[in-house]
């Protein structure tokens, strides 16, 4: 590559890399300030450096809750849509059926669908049966987003097993469930991981449907962000803080998966 090539590839992806972390340095940058100093003017680090930002939200019940509430539903959500979407997939990669592709398609669509089109649905459904407030009220809800992509992209990894191992295993005698989990999850498991991070991911940032069908037990932390606004002003120090702590889950998930993505970007549909 020309030298001058090289210097221009240089240049762009450093340009690229602080227009992607600018907004990142900002946030951190203004949970280290007080309010009265970031809405004294412009300063590119703290004057006055505090941790009170980080102290109220994390002795403050009605902040901490809210990482608790998101975290457990989540979870729940991504364990559930696996759960869900690993049969399904294997379903739809191994077998033919009557209408499968027009299944297969109309998972998709509620996968493009906006969230608000289901919102009133589920609100007048949970609303009779006693599910209003519940963990597990947003995270069935959020199946209906997460299974139909947990399925598109484990479908793509599945297909690419060939089919011969399945009926070596069953010639070995091994059932069903055993071949499952022993000899085909190990060879999809980079599909499993960018399911589990895609899945994890559009939970954690869902708002519309969380703070609707929660108010109190279970309102998630991305509400509680929502409702900063007291008779004093806009607290944007906390708020600030707040969304710093809400990128660390986020960043866990992809340290921890970071291999299975780099697989799965590869190999799988995504």
């Amino acid at each position: 590559m020309p030298k001058s090539g090289f210097q221009k590839r240089t240049v762009f992806l450093w340009f690229y890399l602080v227009f992607a972390l600018l907004p990142i340095y900002w946030m951190v940058n203004m949970s280290f300030k007080t309010n009265n100093e970031i809405l004294a003017g412009f300063t590119l680090f703290p004057e006055q450096f505090t941790w009170g930002n980080y102290v109220t939200i994390l002795t403050d019940p009605a902040w901490y809750s809210g990482y608790i509430n998101s975290l457990i539903y989540v979870a729940m959500n991504t364990v559930m849509s696996l759960t869900v979407a690993l049969p399904a997939a294997y379903a739809f990669s191994r077998y033919s059926f009557l209408g499968d592709k027009h299944v297969f398609f109309w998972l998709l669509t509620n996968r493009m669908t906006p969230p608000a089109v289901f919102l009133l649905p589920f609100f007048q459904l949970y609303s009779s049966v006693g599910l209003m407030d519940t963990h597990i009220a947003v995270a069935l809800v959020h199946l209906l987003f997460n299974v139909p992509l947990a399925v598109w992209i484990l479908e793509g990894f599945m297909s690419g097993i060939p089919r011969e191992i399945d009926e070596t295993a069953y010639i070995d005698g091994y059932s069903f469930p055993r071949f499952f989990v022993q000899i085909f999850l190990p060879l999809i498991k980079a599909g499993v991981g960018v399911a589990a991070f895609f899945c994890f991911m559009f939970s954690w940032v869902e708002l519309l449907l969380a703070r609707t069908l929660t108010s109190v037990n279970a309102k998630p932390i991305a509400a509680t962000m929502t409702r900063t606004v007291s008779a004093s002003g806009m607290d944007w120090a906390t708020l600030a803080a707040a969304g710093v702590l809400t990128i660390v889950p986020g960043a866990i998930v992809i340290w921890f998966v970071r291999n299975y993505i780099a697989k799965g970007f590869a190999m799988g549909r995504v």
